[in-house]
């Protein structure tokens, strides 16, 4: 949630002339500030969503949202950055900078996912809209295309196809050093992969249910999340072909970074999928009618 709010709104200033692409510094802050004063709608939704699963320790899921992805995305970030000072280069990120990403992470972030959690696990927890039995049911035995992973594997390709001639342009701007400013075209883009995500995780719980296997949500999440493998793949296939890189240092922080990146678009699908069948689920049991 946090990552998509973020992309949203720095999707829409750039649409609006407010950031120019050929500032590269100022359009790479305002992510940052973005995802910053993302989170009180981070804690709030995750706080919402866990009390919907009758979660009581509140406290812990607010350190894990504060923590988890951020801490994984700064200490990758840091250790890259001591092997670029280890070898005396300028592209190296000054230490006043590491202190004032601190700053903004446990002075700012962590203190609104806890503000948002705090309200929203405040609020009363969305009614089920039929009963639910205190034994579960045994799943029958599935088809072979009903495996988790051969349906998560399937369903992340069409996720990924929507971005794919977009990633091209997006790669040969971080790493080739050119401009991009298709910023209309990004965010029609950015809808495309927001309907698709939502659309194949659908179809593919729904094939699920009728199969009754009602253990749909961490399916859900790995269906349109299993498309960041897809996203690892290409890196790395632009890399052998586009990139003229032989030395073993550029390589590491190449495929680091990616694989970061490809942990942050699989959380942006992942959660869009989810809730996306969490709303279907929703709607689909609330019409029925019990006599």
């Amino acid at each position: 949630v946090q990552i998509f709010g973020m992309l949203l709104v720095t999707t829409f200033f750039a649409l609006l002339g407010f950031l120019s692409p050929s500032n590269r510094g100022g359009l790479m802050t305002a992510m940052v500030l973005m995802f910053v004063a993302m989170g009180i709608v981070a804690g709030y939704s995750a706080a919402r969503l866990y009390k919907t699963f009758r979660g009581d320790q509140w406290k812990k899921m607010t350190m894990r949202t504060a923590l988890l992805f951020p801490g994984i995305v700064f200490g990758v970030f840091f250790v890259l950055d001591l092997i670029i000072w280890g070898q005396k280069s300028s592209g190296a990120v000054p230490f006043g900078t590491l202190v004032a990403l601190c700053f903004l992470w446990f002075g700012v972030s962590v203190p609104l996912v806890f503000v948002g959690s705090y309200y929203g696990f405040k609020q009363a927890a969305p009614e089920d809209p039929v009963r639910t039995n205190k034994i579960p049911r045994q799943v029958p035995e599935q088809p072979w295309y009903m495996h988790p992973a051969f349906s998560c594997l399937v369903g992340g390709v069409l996720p990924f196809g929507a971005v794919f001639i977009e990633l091209f342009f997006i790669l040969t701007s971080v790493w080739l050093h050119q401009f991009y400013y298709l910023f209309g075209f990004l965010a029609l883009v950015f809808v495309i992969l927001c309907l698709t995500c939502a659309e194949i995780t659908i179809v593919l719980c729904y094939f699920q249910l009728c199969s009754e296997d009602y253990n749909w949500w961490w399916r859900a999440y790995f269906t349109s999340g299993s498309s960041a493998l897809y996203l690892l793949a290409y890196s790395a296939f632009y890399f052998f072909t586009k990139l003229d890189i032989s030395k073993s240092i550029p390589t590491l922080l190449y495929f680091t970074y990616m694989g970061t990146i490809s942990i942050g678009f699989f959380c942006l699908t992942g959660t869009m999928g989810f809730y996306a069948c969490y709303w279907f689920t929703r709607k689909i049991y609330g019409a029925i009618k019990i006599d």
